[in-house]
């Protein structure tokens, strides 16, 4: 189901729960409101539809893919980038990382170990920083 998107600062500072598998609805609602709002998002966080779950999804053309619990266990090669955000009105300075490693688990709940780079990459590390309560 498309949710709205939240834009209460507050709220979106608030540090995301751990995911379990009586979550997975807010996956769909996720998924589905991504692509509602694909002119003008790649990615989106829990949070970001009301929901105080660590579970992100992004987008990669056409496929939409699903996060839960991801951490980032390693990073290199920092930059310095401008990012908007769909629940904030305006772009922000950050500092990203070219290369990250993430663990997190799949639609499925079984354990993944990845590596992104670029923009996918600039992406994840945007939609983890609302997990953890960061506003960009």
């Amino acid at each position: 189901m498309v949710r709205t998107v939240v834009k209460d600062v507050i709220f979106l500072g608030q540090k995301a729960e751990i995911a379990t598998q009586e979550d997975v609805a807010v996956i769909d609602d996720l998924l589905d409101t991504l692509k509602a709002n694909a002119q003008h998002c790649v990615g989106m966080a829990a949070n970001m539809i009301g929901k105080k779950k660590r579970i992100i999804v992004y987008s990669m053309g056409v496929i939409c893919v699903p996060m839960i619990n991801p951490v980032i266990i390693k990073k290199s090669k920092p930059y310095e980038t401008q990012e908007g955000c769909l629940s904030l009105i305006g772009v922000r300075k950050t500092t990203r990382y070219e290369f990250i490693e993430v663990e997190y688990m799949d639609r499925n709940f079984k354990k993944q170990k990845d590596s992104f780079a670029g923009w996918t990459a600039q992406i994840i590390q945007h939609e983890i920083d609302h997990c953890d309560g960061i506003v960009i």
